[in-house]
Order: structure tokens, then sequence, then C-alpha cells
């Protein structure tokens, strides 16, 4: 794998965290990571983006971001009303290349949820996974409402032949609700994909030092970590 693309069921949900989990786990094991944000919206130009976020919290090597717009929109929208130029699923895909070429792993960030529009032709990050031949991890909240969602992005995914990894909870509540707990068994048959991960709530405010050590214990083997859902869902109590 040595690009994923990062795409979440929505927006604000934990996806730059967890792409920063995985990026130091990926680093702990010796990998050289790559970190591409086709698009970032509602930040100004001297304002920390979330790629530079992944690599302060992970010690990733490299942070690449190929468009910034300054209204907190869709990426399409965002640069129509800057009369900025928009990002291209082929430019995006590009990119990705190149940096896969000098790193171990590219993890590419998407913005909001995979059918976000890029740009006035369509183009979405689901089109750039495409392009690449890649996998696509999902980040999903916790709570009620997740499961369609998250069923739904599965169901676009198996649409275009685009391979998923998994599900990973982007913020896992200190105190689960009972529907944050049932969720844990539930998603993935709504993903028809494995759980490979539950990030608690608030490590993004984490030290960098602490964040990387604790990284590895909330992803799953196969993103680099030793999370075991099973047990996760159990102590659970799901």
């Amino acid at each position: 794998m040595s690009i994923v693309v990062v795409s979440g069921t929505g927006t604000e949900i934990g996806k730059t965290v967890v792409t920063a989990a995985v990026a130091a786990a990926a680093v702990a094991a010796g990998g050289t990571v790559a970190v591409l944000k086709p698009a970032q919206t509602g930040l100004a130009p001297d304002e920390r983006g979330d790629a530079d976020e992944v690599v302060r919290l992970s010690g990733a090597k490299t942070s690449a971001e190929l468009a910034r717009y300054p209204e907190p929109l869709a990426p399409g929208t965002a640069a129509r009303r800057a009369r900025m130029p928009q990002v291209g699923a082929e430019e995006v895909a590009e990119a990705a290349r190149a940096l896969a070429a000098e790193h171990d792993l590219v993890l590419v960030e998407g913005a909001g949820g995979l059918l976000v529009r890029f740009d006035d032709e369509g183009g979405t990050l689901a089109d750039a996974a495409r392009l690449l031949g890649a996998p696509v991890l999902v980040v999903a909240p916790a709570g009620l409402g997740t499961l369609n969602s998250t069923a739904l992005t599965a169901e676009a995914l198996r649409a275009r032949g685009i391979e998923q990894l998994g599900v990973v909870v982007g913020s896992w509540p200190a105190e689960p609700d009972l529907a944050a707990r049932c969720n844990l068994a539930d998603l993935p048959e709504a993903a028809d994909a494995p759980l490979l991960g539950a990030v608690p709530e608030g490590s993004g405010s984490l030290d960098p030092a602490a964040f990387r050590a604790a990284a590895s214990g909330w992803l799953a083997p196969a993103l680099g970590g030793t999370w075991d859902a099973d047990a996760f869902t159990r102590e659970a109590g799901a």
C-alpha cells in the first residue's frame, strides 16, 4: 500500500487525526511518509493546514497541499467563489504518484466526504482513488446516524470498483452511549469491511511525543497497529 486515500463519511469527524495516527504507525515502523491534502478550505495562507498538522503529530516526512481556499466550503464551491483555480482528480493522482516515488507511504486526505466535488466537472476524491488504483480508508463518527452514512460511502466505493480498506472511528467518546457501543458491532456490517481502529476523542490535542507513542494502540494490525476490534467491542459492552 504505497498510496492510501483517507475519506470521511462527513466533515469534522476526526479524519485528520486518524490520518496522523496511520502516519505515526508507519513512521514508527521505519517508513517514510508523505501527506497530501488536495484542497484545504477555510484557512488563511499563514495558518497551519491539515497536512501540516498530520506532520506535526506523526513525524511524517512531507506535507503537500495543491490548493487553499479561504472559505470553509466544498473545494469546488470555495474555488469558484474565490475566483481561484480548481483542483482536478487527475492533478491529485499525479501529485500522489510523484510523492509515492520518494516515500514508502502516501496518505491522501480528502475534504469532507467521498463525493464532495473538487471542480465544476464533478471530480471527486473517489475519482482520484480510482485513477490511482488506491484503497480507501473510511473514517466514521461513533454515534447515532453513522451506519447510514458509512453504508452509503461503502456503496459508492463498490459501485466504482474501489477497494475499501476498512473503517476507523474518528473520535471515540470517553463515555460512549448505547448507540456508539452498538455501532462497534454494526459498523463492519454496514461497511462490508473490517473495523480497523478507534481513536479516542481529544487525541489531536496530545503532545506529539505522546500522540506517537499511543497511535499504534488505536489501530488494527492492517494499519500497522496493535488494536483488537473484538476485544475493544467486548470491553465497550456492545
